[in-house]
């Protein structure tokens, strides 16, 4: 008999949207398409010409900005921290940036671009979470960065 393998779960654009106090145009995460607990998930990004940011970086060769990716990165493992730690608990009314380290941006992220936020969880303390992240798109790392959050609850 084989040990069957954790059943991983999802969250839609809607159920998103119920765990981040984010919206547009700063939502970064389009959904969430594998969520291990509040370990590890992976989060999806539609980049489009239309967005905002675009206008102003660069008009001639847009570009998808970096601390764009690391917000993405962040929102991604906020909506697990929201989703499965605090389960039952009263939900966290603002999500705060306490660290950002390690970041590394190699290579540019353009509209059309699929971006997967991979997000693991280093560890966390009462309402204070840090994870590793990886952007990629198309399987070449795009990103990088170690985050902490803290989420507060009013």
């Amino acid at each position: 008999m084989t040990d069957k393998p954790a059943e991983l779960g999802a969250a839609d654009i809607q159920r998103v949207m119920e765990l981040l106090p984010h919206r547009y145009p700063f939502l970064m995460v389009d959904r969430i398409i594998a969520i291990d607990g509040d370990d590890s998930c992976i989060g999806i990004k539609n980049v489009t010409f239309n967005e905002p940011q675009f206008t102003g970086h660069f008009p001639s060769a847009p570009v998808f900005p970096g601390v764009l990716l690391i917000e993405g990165m962040a929102q991604t493992a906020g909506a697990i921290c929201c989703a499965h730690k605090l389960a039952g608990e009263a939900k966290p009314s603002k999500v705060f940036f306490m660290t950002i380290d390690k970041a590394k941006f190699r290579k540019p992220v353009v509209p059309g671009d699929r971006v997967e936020y991979h997000m693991k969880k280093i560890t966390n303390r009462r309402f204070m979470w840090w994870f590793r992240g990886e952007a990629k798109v198309d399987g070449v790392l795009v990103a990088e960065a170690e985050i902490g959050a803290m989420l507060v609850t009013e």
